[in-house]
């Protein structure tokens, strides 16, 4: 993660999950992360499983020039793209680890930008194993002067990884996350294979999902 928006809500994301691999929804306290909450969003599963905003900060409905809540994630994403990016919001969910994405937005003459996403795991209740929010955040690498005044009209998603606390806090040790209630065992190679066959992303040097 290079953009400073990232950083700070997965930091404050980490904190507030502490031992476990995913806060309550109740844990995410907007005062907390009010520098940085126009960028943010949260997804809720849905029966289709096609994840939809619940909420979208001010600054992420400008720069698609509507209101997002209660639209599907997939609706930001260009032609034959959306089943990707709804995997990868699944697959953190589903086995609550974050990611994150490398977009690039596409505003309707044509201008481009690019993004940085971050998608964590979210509960809303300690009842049942699997993660049914997310919580993410929307944050451009620049910021030109046509920006915020001309709408994008889709993301393209450039590449995509699994987040985890050594790579982002370097020279830290990977803490052992467990779901509430119950012990978690280490998330060895069995997992990343299967999470691999989910999502589509593909294993670079030193193990990295990209």
């Amino acid at each position: 993660m290079r953009h400073k928006t990232s950083i700070e809500i997965f930091t404050y994301w980490d904190h507030i999950r502490g031992p476990y691999d995913a806060p309550l929804r109740s844990q995410v306290e907007p005062a907390a992360v009010r520098h940085v909450l126009s960028d943010l969003f949260i997804l809720e599963t849905t029966p289709s499983d096609r994840p939809r905003f619940r909420l979208a900060g001010t600054k992420i409905c400008n720069i698609f020039g509507r209101e997002l809540r209660e639209e599907e994630f997939s609706a930001l994403w260009a032609g034959s793209q959306p089943d990707d990016p709804v995997k990868i919001a699944n697959g953190v969910m589903a086995h609550a680890v974050p990611a994150l994405i490398n977009a690039t937005g596409y505003s309707v003459t044509g201008r481009h930008l690019a993004f940085e996403i971050v998608l964590m795991p979210l509960r809303s209740s300690r009842e049942g194993e699997n993660c049914d929010r997310l919580l993410g955040s929307l944050a451009p690498a620049q910021n030109p002067a046509w920006f915020g005044a001309e709408p994008l009209e889709f993301l393209a998603l450039d590449r995509s990884r699994i987040l985890t606390d050594d790579q982002v806090k370097a020279g830290e040790p990977t803490r052992q996350r467990a779901p509430f209630g119950a012990q978690r065992t280490s998330k060895g190679p069995e997992w990343s294979e299967a999470f691999r066959r989910i999502l589509p992303w593909r294993a670079s040097a030193g193990g990295r999902i990209q």
